[in-house]
Protein backbone atom coordinates (compact mmCIF):
# COMPACT_ATOMS: atom_id res chain seq x y z
CA UNK A 1 0.00 0.00 0.00
CA UNK A 2 3.04 1.91 0.95
CA UNK A 3 4.44 1.58 -2.82
CA UNK A 4 0.94 2.75 -4.41
CA UNK A 5 0.64 5.71 -2.36
CA UNK A 6 4.29 6.84 -3.20
CA UNK A 7 3.60 6.57 -6.94
CA UNK A 8 -0.34 8.37 -6.71
CA UNK A 9 2.31 10.82 -4.98
CA UNK A 10 4.04 11.36 -7.96
CA UNK A 11 1.50 11.10 -10.50
CA UNK A 12 -0.71 13.82 -8.40
CA UNK A 13 2.30 16.43 -8.26
CA UNK A 14 2.35 16.29 -12.43
CA UNK A 15 -1.47 17.72 -11.70
CA UNK A 16 -2.72 13.78 -13.08
CA UNK A 17 -5.05 11.12 -11.62
CA UNK A 18 -5.02 7.43 -10.54
CA UNK A 19 -7.45 4.98 -10.61
CA UNK A 20 -7.29 2.15 -8.10
CA UNK A 21 -9.29 -0.88 -8.73
CA UNK A 22 -9.82 -3.45 -5.69
CA UNK A 23 -11.60 -6.65 -5.56
CA UNK A 24 -13.75 -6.21 -2.68
CA UNK A 25 -16.60 -3.13 -1.47
CA UNK A 26 -15.70 -4.48 1.63
CA UNK A 27 -12.00 -3.00 1.37
CA UNK A 28 -13.42 0.27 0.30
CA UNK A 29 -13.86 2.05 4.22
CA UNK A 30 -10.15 1.36 4.80
CA UNK A 31 -8.42 2.14 1.54
CA UNK A 32 -10.55 5.53 0.87
CA UNK A 33 -8.80 6.31 5.08
CA UNK A 34 -5.82 5.74 4.16
CA UNK A 35 -6.06 7.87 1.24
CA UNK A 36 -7.40 10.71 2.95
CA UNK A 37 -4.92 10.18 5.53
CA UNK A 38 -2.34 10.70 2.77
CA UNK A 39 -3.52 13.28 -0.06
CA UNK A 40 -5.98 16.80 0.87
CA UNK A 41 -7.15 15.93 -2.85
CA UNK A 42 -10.74 14.66 -4.09
CA UNK A 43 -10.98 10.83 -3.96
CA UNK A 44 -14.32 9.37 -6.10
CA UNK A 45 -15.45 6.17 -5.37
CA UNK A 46 -17.53 3.70 -7.71
CA UNK A 47 -18.99 0.44 -6.80
CA UNK A 48 -21.83 -1.14 -6.91
CA UNK A 49 -22.98 -0.66 -3.28
CA UNK A 50 -23.11 3.16 -3.32
CA UNK A 51 -26.74 4.60 -4.54
CA UNK A 52 -27.12 5.88 -8.08
CA UNK A 53 -26.60 9.53 -7.73
CA UNK A 54 -23.45 8.94 -6.02
CA UNK A 55 -22.24 7.03 -9.24
CA UNK A 56 -22.91 9.44 -11.38
CA UNK A 57 -21.16 12.18 -9.37
CA UNK A 58 -18.02 10.64 -9.29
CA UNK A 59 -18.31 9.24 -12.76
CA UNK A 60 -18.90 13.25 -13.59
CA UNK A 61 -15.96 14.26 -11.34
CA UNK A 62 -13.57 11.89 -12.89
CA UNK A 63 -14.48 12.69 -16.50
CA UNK A 64 -14.18 16.87 -15.35
CA UNK A 65 -10.72 15.81 -13.66
CA UNK A 66 -11.76 17.02 -10.17
CA UNK A 67 -11.15 13.80 -8.98
CA UNK A 68 -7.77 13.29 -8.42
CA UNK A 69 -7.78 9.57 -7.10
CA UNK A 70 -10.73 7.34 -8.39
CA UNK A 71 -11.10 3.82 -6.34
CA UNK A 72 -13.38 1.05 -7.21
CA UNK A 73 -14.10 -1.98 -7.62
CA UNK A 74 -14.13 -4.08 -11.01
CA UNK A 75 -16.43 -1.86 -13.32
CA UNK A 76 -14.15 1.26 -12.18
CA UNK A 77 -12.01 0.32 -15.04
CA UNK A 78 -14.36 2.02 -17.71
CA UNK A 79 -14.48 5.27 -15.83
CA UNK A 80 -13.20 8.25 -18.27
CA UNK A 81 -10.37 10.48 -16.72
CA UNK A 82 -9.77 13.65 -18.14
CA UNK A 83 -5.44 13.15 -17.59
CA UNK A 84 -4.99 9.69 -16.81
CA UNK A 85 -2.05 9.21 -15.40
CA UNK A 86 -1.78 5.90 -13.23
CA UNK A 87 -3.90 2.32 -13.27
CA UNK A 88 -3.49 0.37 -9.77
CA UNK A 89 -4.82 -3.04 -9.14
CA UNK A 90 -4.72 -4.36 -5.67
CA UNK A 91 -4.66 -8.50 -5.49
CA UNK A 92 -4.66 -8.34 -9.16
CA UNK A 93 -4.95 -12.76 -8.74
CA UNK A 94 -8.04 -11.88 -7.46
CA UNK A 95 -11.16 -13.41 -9.08
CA UNK A 96 -13.13 -11.01 -8.36
CA UNK A 97 -11.89 -8.97 -11.12
CA UNK A 98 -13.49 -11.57 -13.84
CA UNK A 99 -17.62 -10.54 -14.87
CA UNK A 100 -18.81 -14.30 -14.94
CA UNK A 101 -21.82 -12.82 -16.47
CA UNK A 102 -23.86 -10.25 -18.70
CA UNK A 103 -20.85 -8.42 -20.76
CA UNK A 104 -18.01 -10.91 -19.52
CA UNK A 105 -14.50 -9.09 -19.09
CA UNK A 106 -11.49 -9.25 -17.22
CA UNK A 107 -10.82 -5.37 -15.01
CA UNK A 108 -7.04 -6.29 -14.62
CA UNK A 109 -6.49 -7.49 -18.33
CA UNK A 110 -8.53 -4.48 -19.43
CA UNK A 111 -6.70 -2.39 -16.95
CA UNK A 112 -3.68 -3.36 -18.83
CA UNK A 113 -5.21 -2.66 -22.56
CA UNK A 114 -6.27 0.58 -20.96
CA UNK A 115 -2.27 1.65 -19.84
CA UNK A 116 -1.49 0.79 -23.52
CA UNK A 117 -3.94 2.82 -25.02
CA UNK A 118 -3.59 5.81 -22.57
CA UNK A 119 0.01 5.42 -22.70
CA UNK A 120 0.82 4.80 -19.04
CA UNK A 121 1.79 3.14 -16.20
CA UNK A 122 -0.29 0.01 -14.99
CA UNK A 123 0.96 -1.19 -11.41
CA UNK A 124 -0.52 -4.77 -10.67
CA UNK A 125 -0.02 -5.75 -6.98
CA UNK A 126 -0.10 -9.16 -5.69
CA UNK A 127 1.55 -10.86 -2.67
CA UNK A 128 -0.04 -14.47 -4.38
CA UNK A 129 -0.04 -13.46 -8.36
CA UNK A 130 -1.70 -14.56 -11.00
CA UNK A 131 -0.30 -18.14 -13.14
CA UNK A 132 -0.96 -15.62 -16.21
CA UNK A 133 1.25 -13.01 -14.79
CA UNK A 134 4.31 -14.37 -13.52
CA UNK A 135 4.41 -15.99 -17.19
CA UNK A 136 3.93 -12.65 -18.24
CA UNK A 137 7.04 -11.02 -16.15
CA UNK A 138 8.87 -14.20 -17.21
CA UNK A 139 8.46 -13.47 -20.71
CA UNK A 140 9.30 -9.89 -20.20
CA UNK A 141 5.92 -8.38 -21.21
CA UNK A 142 5.92 -7.00 -17.21
CA UNK A 143 8.36 -5.90 -15.44
CA UNK A 144 8.39 -7.87 -12.27
CA UNK A 145 9.62 -6.22 -9.01
CA UNK A 146 9.63 -8.29 -5.41
CA UNK A 147 9.54 -7.14 -2.09
CA UNK A 148 11.61 -9.27 0.10
CA UNK A 149 10.17 -8.05 3.29
CA UNK A 150 7.31 -7.37 5.42
CA UNK A 151 6.06 -3.64 6.07
CA UNK A 152 7.48 -2.34 9.61
CA UNK A 153 9.40 -4.90 11.25
CA UNK A 154 6.67 -7.43 10.87
CA UNK A 155 7.74 -11.31 10.68
CA UNK A 156 6.76 -13.97 8.17
CA UNK A 157 4.02 -16.27 10.03
CA UNK A 158 5.00 -20.07 10.72
CA UNK A 159 2.97 -22.43 9.54
CA UNK A 160 1.78 -25.40 11.51
CA UNK A 161 0.02 -28.23 10.15
CA UNK A 162 -2.90 -30.15 12.54
CA UNK A 163 -2.81 -33.83 11.37
CA UNK A 164 -7.40 -34.03 11.51
CA UNK A 165 -6.53 -38.20 11.39
CA UNK A 166 -5.30 -38.19 14.80
CA UNK A 167 -7.03 -35.67 16.92
CA UNK A 168 -10.55 -35.79 18.75
CA UNK A 169 -12.76 -33.51 16.55
CA UNK A 170 -15.22 -30.98 18.10
CA UNK A 171 -17.99 -29.42 15.49
CA UNK A 172 -15.07 -29.41 13.00
CA UNK A 173 -12.18 -27.99 14.97
CA UNK A 174 -9.03 -29.80 16.71
CA UNK A 175 -8.07 -30.15 19.94
CA UNK A 176 -4.93 -29.25 19.36
CA UNK A 177 -6.60 -26.36 17.68
CA UNK A 178 -8.89 -25.11 20.36
CA UNK A 179 -5.68 -25.36 22.99
CA UNK A 180 -4.05 -23.17 20.58
CA UNK A 181 -7.12 -20.30 20.35
CA UNK A 182 -7.08 -20.60 24.19
CA UNK A 183 -3.29 -20.20 24.38
CA UNK A 184 -3.77 -17.19 22.18
CA UNK A 185 -6.78 -15.40 24.20
CA UNK A 186 -5.12 -16.07 27.47
CA UNK A 187 -1.91 -13.81 26.30
CA UNK A 188 -4.83 -11.09 25.26
CA UNK A 189 -4.11 -11.37 21.66
CA UNK A 190 -6.84 -11.93 18.75
CA UNK A 191 -7.49 -14.85 16.63
CA UNK A 192 -8.97 -15.20 13.51
CA UNK A 193 -10.85 -18.46 12.22
CA UNK A 194 -11.24 -19.14 8.03
CA UNK A 195 -13.97 -21.32 6.51
CA UNK A 196 -15.16 -20.63 3.00
CA UNK A 197 -18.61 -21.86 3.91
CA UNK A 198 -21.50 -19.51 5.02
CA UNK A 199 -24.31 -20.98 7.16
CA UNK A 200 -25.16 -23.48 9.56
CA UNK A 201 -24.38 -26.33 7.80
CA UNK A 202 -23.62 -27.71 4.15
CA UNK A 203 -26.31 -30.10 4.02
CA UNK A 204 -29.46 -32.08 6.19
CA UNK A 205 -29.37 -35.70 5.82
CA UNK A 206 -32.14 -38.30 6.76
CA UNK A 207 -29.86 -40.68 9.77
CA UNK A 208 -32.54 -43.34 8.93
CA UNK A 209 -33.07 -43.76 4.75
CA UNK A 210 -29.67 -41.41 3.76
CA UNK A 211 -32.38 -38.53 1.87
CA UNK A 212 -30.30 -35.03 1.71
CA UNK A 213 -32.49 -31.95 1.26
CA UNK A 214 -31.75 -30.41 -2.41
CA UNK A 215 -32.80 -27.71 -4.42
CA UNK A 216 -35.39 -28.07 -6.73
CA UNK A 217 -34.17 -25.80 -9.27
CA UNK A 218 -29.95 -26.60 -9.09
CA UNK A 219 -28.10 -29.58 -9.08
CA UNK A 220 -27.02 -28.88 -5.47
CA UNK A 221 -27.70 -29.41 -1.89
CA UNK A 222 -29.40 -26.79 0.30
CA UNK A 223 -27.12 -25.27 3.33
CA UNK A 224 -29.38 -24.98 6.70
CA UNK A 225 -28.99 -21.16 8.05
CA UNK A 226 -29.99 -21.25 11.55
CA UNK A 227 -30.33 -17.75 11.79
CA UNK A 228 -33.42 -17.22 9.47
CA UNK A 229 -34.08 -20.93 10.02
CA UNK A 230 -34.12 -21.74 6.46
CA UNK A 231 -32.88 -23.93 3.70
CA UNK A 232 -31.24 -21.77 1.43
CA UNK A 233 -29.20 -22.57 -2.24
CA UNK A 234 -26.36 -20.61 -2.69
CA UNK A 235 -26.35 -20.93 -6.35
CA UNK A 236 -30.35 -19.27 -7.10
CA UNK A 237 -31.24 -18.06 -3.72
CA UNK A 238 -34.19 -20.38 -3.29
CA UNK A 239 -35.93 -20.91 0.13
CA UNK A 240 -37.47 -23.26 2.39
CA UNK A 241 -38.27 -24.30 5.47
CA UNK A 242 -36.06 -27.11 7.19
CA UNK A 243 -38.78 -30.36 7.26
CA UNK A 244 -40.27 -31.43 10.77
CA UNK A 245 -39.40 -34.89 9.42
CA UNK A 246 -37.96 -36.93 6.16
CA UNK A 247 -40.18 -36.45 3.22
CA UNK A 248 -39.02 -39.72 1.87
CA UNK A 249 -39.03 -42.03 4.66
CA UNK A 250 -41.11 -39.94 7.60
CA UNK A 251 -38.18 -40.39 9.97
CA UNK A 252 -37.79 -38.03 12.11
CA UNK A 253 -33.81 -38.22 12.49
CA UNK A 254 -32.56 -35.51 10.30
CA UNK A 255 -29.41 -34.05 11.02
CA UNK A 256 -27.49 -30.89 10.00
CA UNK A 257 -24.15 -32.32 8.45
CA UNK A 258 -20.98 -30.75 8.15
CA UNK A 259 -19.69 -27.15 9.36
CA UNK A 260 -20.43 -23.94 7.89
CA UNK A 261 -19.55 -20.51 9.40
CA UNK A 262 -22.77 -20.43 11.91
CA UNK A 263 -21.93 -23.52 13.84
CA UNK A 264 -18.43 -22.44 13.86
CA UNK A 265 -19.52 -19.20 15.77
CA UNK A 266 -22.05 -21.13 18.16
CA UNK A 267 -19.42 -24.00 18.58
CA UNK A 268 -17.06 -21.01 19.41
CA UNK A 269 -18.95 -18.70 21.93
CA UNK A 270 -20.13 -21.82 23.82
CA UNK A 271 -16.50 -23.27 24.37
CA UNK A 272 -14.78 -19.03 24.86
CA UNK A 273 -17.94 -17.59 26.69
CA UNK A 274 -16.57 -14.26 27.44
CA UNK A 275 -14.96 -13.29 24.26
CA UNK A 276 -16.36 -11.58 21.67
CA UNK A 277 -16.79 -13.04 18.83
CA UNK A 278 -17.41 -11.58 15.17
CA UNK A 279 -18.25 -13.52 12.19
CA UNK A 280 -18.04 -12.25 8.76
CA UNK A 281 -19.70 -13.44 5.30
CA UNK A 282 -22.45 -12.53 2.67
CA UNK A 283 -24.80 -12.76 5.61
CA UNK A 284 -23.28 -10.42 8.16
CA UNK A 285 -21.94 -7.97 5.56
CA UNK A 286 -25.53 -7.14 4.82
CA UNK A 287 -26.15 -4.89 6.91
CA UNK A 288 -24.61 -1.44 6.43
CA UNK A 289 -21.59 -0.14 8.33
CA UNK A 290 -20.85 -4.12 9.87
CA UNK A 291 -17.90 -4.81 8.53
CA UNK A 292 -16.44 -1.02 9.44
CA UNK A 293 -17.42 -1.93 12.88
CA UNK A 294 -15.65 -5.28 12.84
CA UNK A 295 -12.54 -3.46 11.84
CA UNK A 296 -12.54 -0.57 14.53
CA UNK A 297 -13.36 -2.97 17.02
CA UNK A 298 -10.49 -4.92 16.06
CA UNK A 299 -8.51 -2.28 16.10
CA UNK A 300 -9.15 -1.10 19.50
CA UNK A 301 -6.47 -4.88 20.26
CA UNK A 302 -9.15 -6.12 22.95
CA UNK A 303 -9.06 -10.22 22.94
CA UNK A 304 -11.59 -11.37 20.13
CA UNK A 305 -11.92 -14.05 17.16
CA UNK A 306 -12.54 -13.00 14.18
CA UNK A 307 -14.75 -16.00 11.93
CA UNK A 308 -15.63 -15.73 8.85
CA UNK A 309 -15.46 -16.71 4.62
CA UNK A 310 -12.31 -15.01 1.74
CA UNK A 311 -13.95 -11.28 3.08
CA UNK A 312 -11.68 -11.78 5.68
CA UNK A 313 -8.77 -13.01 3.56
CA UNK A 314 -8.23 -9.85 1.54
CA UNK A 315 -6.64 -7.32 2.10
CA UNK A 316 -7.44 -6.39 5.85
CA UNK A 317 -4.62 -5.14 8.16
CA UNK A 318 -5.86 -6.47 11.78
CA UNK A 319 -2.59 -5.44 13.73
CA UNK A 320 -3.36 -7.58 16.86
CA UNK A 321 -4.28 -10.85 14.75
CA UNK A 322 -1.67 -13.52 16.26
CA UNK A 323 -3.31 -17.05 15.18
CA UNK A 324 -5.15 -17.63 12.31
CA UNK A 325 -6.94 -21.01 12.27
CA UNK A 326 -7.58 -22.77 8.79
CA UNK A 327 -10.34 -24.92 9.45
CA UNK A 328 -10.55 -27.09 6.39
CA UNK A 329 -7.92 -26.76 3.99
CA UNK A 330 -8.64 -29.86 1.31
CA UNK A 331 -11.92 -28.90 -0.04
CA UNK A 332 -9.46 -27.22 -3.09
CA UNK A 333 -7.75 -30.78 -3.31
CA UNK A 334 -10.63 -32.63 -4.64
CA UNK A 335 -12.09 -30.38 -7.15
CA UNK A 336 -12.07 -31.92 -11.13
CA UNK A 337 -11.20 -27.46 -11.84
CA UNK A 338 -7.50 -27.68 -12.51
CA UNK A 339 -7.42 -23.72 -11.26
CA UNK A 340 -8.62 -24.94 -7.89
CA UNK A 341 -4.84 -26.12 -6.85
CA UNK A 342 -4.06 -22.40 -7.52
CA UNK A 343 -6.59 -20.47 -6.12
CA UNK A 344 -6.35 -22.92 -2.69
CA UNK A 345 -2.57 -21.41 -2.39
CA UNK A 346 -3.88 -17.84 -2.71
CA UNK A 347 -6.23 -18.09 -0.38
CA UNK A 348 -4.08 -20.07 2.37
CA UNK A 349 -1.54 -17.61 2.04
CA UNK A 350 -3.30 -14.33 1.76
CA UNK A 351 -5.46 -15.44 4.74
CA UNK A 352 -1.83 -16.13 6.66
CA UNK A 353 -1.08 -12.90 5.54
CA UNK A 354 -3.71 -11.74 8.39
CA UNK A 355 -1.53 -13.22 11.39
CA UNK A 356 1.65 -11.19 12.82
CA UNK A 357 1.27 -7.96 10.94
CA UNK A 358 2.00 -5.81 14.17
CA UNK A 359 4.78 -6.35 16.29
CA UNK A 360 4.29 -9.89 18.09
CA UNK A 361 5.01 -12.70 15.27
CA UNK A 362 2.14 -14.44 14.00
CA UNK A 363 1.20 -18.47 13.97
CA UNK A 364 -0.99 -20.52 11.20
CA UNK A 365 -2.79 -23.71 12.36
CA UNK A 366 -4.09 -25.05 8.84
CA UNK A 367 -6.26 -28.44 9.60
CA UNK A 368 -6.01 -31.20 6.84
CA UNK A 369 -6.57 -34.92 6.42
CA UNK A 370 -3.97 -34.78 3.77
CA UNK A 371 -0.94 -33.18 5.61
CA UNK A 372 1.55 -35.45 3.31
CA UNK A 373 -0.23 -33.74 0.31
CA UNK A 374 2.87 -33.13 -1.82
CA UNK A 375 0.92 -29.68 -3.21
CA UNK A 376 0.14 -28.60 0.09
CA UNK A 377 3.62 -29.66 1.52
CA UNK A 378 5.26 -27.27 -1.35
CA UNK A 379 2.66 -24.67 -0.02
CA UNK A 380 3.48 -24.71 3.43
CA UNK A 381 7.10 -25.51 3.41
CA UNK A 382 8.33 -23.48 0.96
CA UNK A 383 6.16 -20.74 -0.01
CA UNK A 384 3.59 -19.51 -2.83
CA UNK A 385 6.70 -18.86 -4.98
CA UNK A 386 8.18 -22.28 -5.36
CA UNK A 387 4.47 -23.67 -5.30
CA UNK A 388 3.47 -21.49 -8.22
CA UNK A 389 6.51 -22.38 -10.24
CA UNK A 390 5.33 -26.38 -9.76
CA UNK A 391 2.32 -25.42 -11.10
CA UNK A 392 3.24 -23.71 -13.83
CA UNK A 393 5.32 -26.76 -14.76
CA UNK A 394 2.27 -28.80 -14.45
CA UNK A 395 0.15 -26.73 -16.75
CA UNK A 396 3.20 -26.54 -19.88
CA UNK A 397 3.34 -30.60 -19.31
CA UNK A 398 -0.49 -30.87 -19.71
CA UNK A 399 -0.63 -28.26 -21.88
CA UNK A 400 -3.14 -25.59 -19.76
CA UNK A 401 -3.60 -21.86 -19.38
CA UNK A 402 -1.37 -19.82 -19.06
CA UNK A 403 0.39 -22.14 -21.97
CA UNK A 404 -2.79 -22.55 -23.57
CA UNK A 405 -5.63 -20.10 -24.60
CA UNK A 406 -8.74 -21.13 -23.72
CA UNK A 407 -12.12 -19.99 -24.20
CA UNK A 408 -15.73 -21.72 -23.73
CA UNK A 409 -19.61 -21.49 -25.88
CA UNK A 410 -21.76 -21.60 -23.42
CA UNK A 411 -25.24 -22.41 -23.12
CA UNK A 412 -28.47 -22.78 -21.52
CA UNK A 413 -32.05 -24.14 -21.91
CA UNK A 414 -34.92 -25.56 -20.27
CA UNK A 415 -33.93 -28.68 -21.69
CA UNK A 416 -30.40 -30.29 -21.66
CA UNK A 417 -31.22 -31.59 -25.37
CA UNK A 418 -31.88 -28.35 -26.44
CA UNK A 419 -28.87 -26.84 -25.21
CA UNK A 420 -26.64 -29.68 -26.13
CA UNK A 421 -27.97 -29.81 -29.87
CA UNK A 422 -26.90 -26.23 -30.34
CA UNK A 423 -23.26 -26.44 -29.20
CA UNK A 424 -22.89 -29.59 -31.20
CA UNK A 425 -24.46 -27.25 -34.40
CA UNK A 426 -21.70 -24.71 -32.95
CA UNK A 427 -19.42 -26.96 -33.16
CA UNK A 428 -20.04 -27.99 -36.78
CA UNK A 429 -20.17 -24.26 -37.63
CA UNK A 430 -16.48 -23.85 -35.67
CA UNK A 431 -14.90 -26.62 -37.38
CA UNK A 432 -15.54 -25.28 -40.96
CA UNK A 433 -14.21 -22.17 -40.01
CA UNK A 434 -11.04 -23.83 -38.85
CA UNK A 435 -10.81 -27.45 -39.08
CA UNK A 436 -9.14 -28.82 -35.67
CA UNK A 437 -5.57 -29.00 -35.40
CA UNK A 438 -2.55 -29.66 -33.08
CA UNK A 439 -2.94 -26.26 -32.41
CA UNK A 440 -6.45 -26.12 -32.00
CA UNK A 441 -9.19 -28.47 -30.76
CA UNK A 442 -12.79 -28.82 -29.84
CA UNK A 443 -13.99 -30.60 -26.64
CA UNK A 444 -17.77 -31.00 -25.76
CA UNK A 445 -20.43 -30.39 -25.66
CA UNK A 446 -20.15 -31.12 -22.45
CA UNK A 447 -22.59 -30.09 -18.96
CA UNK A 448 -21.28 -27.78 -16.73
CA UNK A 449 -19.54 -28.54 -13.80
CA UNK A 450 -23.35 -27.75 -12.26
CA UNK A 451 -25.49 -29.20 -14.94
CA UNK A 452 -28.30 -27.43 -13.25
CA UNK A 453 -29.05 -23.93 -12.21
CA UNK A 454 -32.41 -21.75 -11.68
CA UNK A 455 -34.02 -24.57 -13.56
CA UNK A 456 -31.85 -24.54 -16.76
CA UNK A 457 -29.12 -27.73 -18.02
CA UNK A 458 -25.83 -25.22 -19.11
CA UNK A 459 -23.72 -27.12 -21.37
CA UNK A 460 -20.51 -25.85 -22.21
CA UNK A 461 -18.19 -26.37 -26.05
CA UNK A 462 -14.38 -25.76 -24.83
CA UNK A 463 -12.26 -24.65 -27.69
CA UNK A 464 -8.31 -24.56 -26.90
CA UNK A 465 -6.02 -22.82 -29.20
CA UNK A 466 -2.02 -22.73 -28.68
CA UNK A 467 -2.43 -18.88 -30.64
CA UNK A 468 -4.45 -15.89 -29.06
CA UNK A 469 -4.65 -14.51 -32.41
CA UNK A 470 -6.35 -17.69 -34.48
CA UNK A 471 -8.65 -17.68 -30.94
CA UNK A 472 -10.10 -14.27 -30.92
CA UNK A 473 -10.20 -15.01 -35.71
CA UNK A 474 -12.78 -17.85 -34.90
CA UNK A 475 -14.76 -16.79 -32.35
CA UNK A 476 -15.02 -12.85 -33.99
CA UNK A 477 -16.36 -15.13 -37.34
CA UNK A 478 -18.28 -17.65 -35.60
CA UNK A 479 -20.17 -15.14 -32.99
CA UNK A 480 -21.59 -13.60 -36.51
CA UNK A 481 -22.66 -17.29 -37.94
CA UNK A 482 -24.39 -18.42 -34.27
CA UNK A 483 -28.14 -18.22 -33.99
CA UNK A 484 -30.02 -18.49 -30.96
CA UNK A 485 -33.84 -20.15 -30.60
CA UNK A 486 -36.47 -18.23 -28.05
CA UNK A 487 -34.95 -21.62 -25.61
CA UNK A 488 -31.52 -21.36 -25.65
CA UNK A 489 -29.09 -18.63 -23.99
CA UNK A 490 -26.03 -18.73 -25.83
CA UNK A 491 -22.68 -16.76 -24.48
CA UNK A 492 -18.76 -16.82 -25.49
CA UNK A 493 -16.83 -16.89 -22.58
CA UNK A 494 -12.71 -16.00 -23.56
CA UNK A 495 -10.43 -17.07 -20.37
CA UNK A 496 -13.21 -18.39 -18.31
CA UNK A 497 -12.62 -18.98 -14.76
CA UNK A 498 -15.23 -20.85 -13.80
CA UNK A 499 -16.35 -24.29 -16.10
Amino acid sequence: TEIYLKCIEKILLMGKQALVLIPEINLTPQTEQRFNDRFNVPIAVLHSGISKKQRLKSWAQSLTGEAKIILGTRSAVFTPMKKPGLIVVDEEHDNSYKQQDGFRYSARDLSVMRGQYEDIPVLLGSATPSLESLRNCDEQRYRYLMLTQRAGSAAIPKWHTVDMRQEKIESGFAETTLTSIEDTLGRSEQVLVFLNRRGFAPVVLCNHCGWAAECRNCDSKMTLHRSCNELICHHCEARSKPPMGCPACGSAQLIASGEGTERSELMLQDRFKKTQIMRVDRDTTKKRGHMLEVIRTAQKGDPCILIGTQMLAKGHHFEHVTLVVIVDADTSLLSPDFRSTERMGQLLTQVAGRSGRGIIPGHVLVQSYQPQNPVLKVLLEQGYGPFANQLLAERKKFDLPPYQYLALIRAEANLASRAEKFLLSAKAIASRIRKPSQSLFYIGPLPAMLERRSGRYRYILRIESKSRKTLNSLLDALSKKLESGQSVRWSIDVDPQEF
